[in-house]
């Protein structure tokens, strides 16, 4: 197998968003939960999307885990690399994104690093290096109380200064308008002067394009899913890559389904108030569960009569204020830990009793899940929404449908649109 992409997400989420993406522009696409094992085997592809849970944990971790990922690919013949990063830029000021990209960029040998997480099509723009969360900047935005990595500065040549020991530029979005030739000639002069990394603008779907032909010539990239829709257009139009129809990941699987829920994003909590109408729903206790595991036993409790009559939703989701007041009461990481914890429990024994559709909204919540369930790699299906792809597993014990979605993704009725499309 040849690879003409391959990319490394830091979180589940992010990586089936990509997937998806990739899919669309007619890649034949993999997402893989970690680096893939040497006999795991895999359908012949264009890309492979590893899947890392990175996003939250300590830096030089994060370090380690993308550079094996990066040699794995790097083996299958992936001449460019895509370090795949959420959307709205989450990370703190001691990483993960800047020391990241700075390993890569030591490994390849790369110059200067284009790095932009636009992806107009899903409200996020970037201009003069500001981060804009549809008409707001991003320290204006619902990020700004993400209780993990609060966003509170949209300039993002700035946020990445801080984490990175590579000097920051900028390609702004008048030299993108002009075209390849313009931005390579800005890339060369930042690298004349010493800087590695240049947050680049992105406006309009033809900005990706652009960007996606000139980092194609290049052996690193770093963004969310808009610069892979750029490369991935890029890897067609030039002829690299044949574009392939879409698949639709197989057959119906049919069997119980079950949804879960852990982002605490306004998208997910207005997702499950909507699904209340539809569904039983069951919200968990957070503090129960920290004290002990009798909630998970109280939730599955509670499922067990109530799946053979049709989909439920479990809901560890909580307003800003409440997760706030919970991390003051159990300190953050403790708190998130055993949220997740406590859902990978759940979603493990309802696999167990015969669960075969999985809908799972949140990044750190499905990375738990997924996780749990050693599902080594996933083949990637029809899209729900904008982002969220329905993947078929591969490599696992059970023939399963899974939907892993990023807290902000999808509309108002994602549950329900989502369970018509896993059959």
């Amino acid at each position: 197998m040849t690879l003409a992409l391959g990319c490394i997400a830091d979180d589940y989420t992010g990586a089936s968003d990509l997937a998806n993406t990739l899919t669309r522009a007619g890649l034949r696409t993999v997402q893989t939960i970690g680096v893939p094992a040497d006999d795991l085997a895999l359908p012949e592809v264009d890309a492979v999307v590893v899947s890392l849970k990175s996003r939250s944990i300590e830096a030089g971790l994060a370090v380690s885990r993308s550079r094996a990922a990066e040699t794995w690919l790097r083996g299958r013949g992936a001449r460019h690399v895509l370090f795949k990063i959420c959307s709205t830029f989450d990370s703190t000021d001691a990483g993960n994104i800047g020391p990241v990209m700075d390993a890569l960029r030591a490994d390849c040998g790369e110059a200067v690093v284009l790095v932009t997480p636009a992806f107009p099509e899903t409200g996020r723009t970037v201009y003069q290096g500001n981060l804009f969360v549809g008409a707001v900047p991003l320290n204006e935005s619902p990020l700004k109380d993400h209780p993990l990595n609060p966003m509170h500065d949209s300039n993002l040549v700035r946020v990445l200064a801080r984490q990175s020991g590579t000097q920051t530029g900028l390609v702004d979005l008048a030299t993108v308008a002009r075209g390849a030739e313009a931005v390579r000639a800005r890339l060369a002069e930042l690298a004349g002067k010493g800087i590695g990394a240049a947050i680049i603008d992105a406006v309009f779907d033809r900005d990706l394009e652009t960007i996606g032909l000139v980092a194609a010539e290049h052996r690193l990239s770093v963004g969310a899913s808009g610069i892979g829709l750029g490369l991935a257009r890029a890897l067609v139009s030039t002829g690299r890559v044949k574009a392939a129809a879409t698949s639709d990941a197989g057959a119906p699987v049919g069997g119980l389904a079950a949804c879960l829920a852990g982002s605490c994003s306004q998208a997910t909590l207005q997702q499950i108030a909507n699904a209340e109408r539809i569904m039983p729903v069951l919200h968990l206790d957070p503090d129960r569960i920290i004290a002990g595991a009798d909630e998970v036993q109280r939730a599955l409790g509670w499922a067990a009569p109530r799946l053979a009559e049709g989909p439920v939703l479990i809901a560890s989701s909580s307003t800003p204020d409440q997760v706030a007041a919970l991390q003051a009461r159990h300190g953050r990481d403790a708190a998130g830990h055993a949220i997740e914890q406590a859902t990978a429990d759940i979603a493990e024994s309802l696999v167990k009793s015969g669960v075969r559709r999985l809908i799972v909204a949140g990044g750190e919540t499905s990375g738990a899940v997924v996780d749990r369930l050693k599902i080594p790699g996933f083949l990637v299906g029809v899209e729900i929404a904008a982002g969220v792809p329905v993947l078929r597993a591969v490599g696992a014990e059970s023939d399963m449908l899974l939907a892993l979605k990023s807290g902000n993704f999808g509309g108002a009725e994602f549950f329900s649109d989502a369970l018509r499309l896993m059959r």
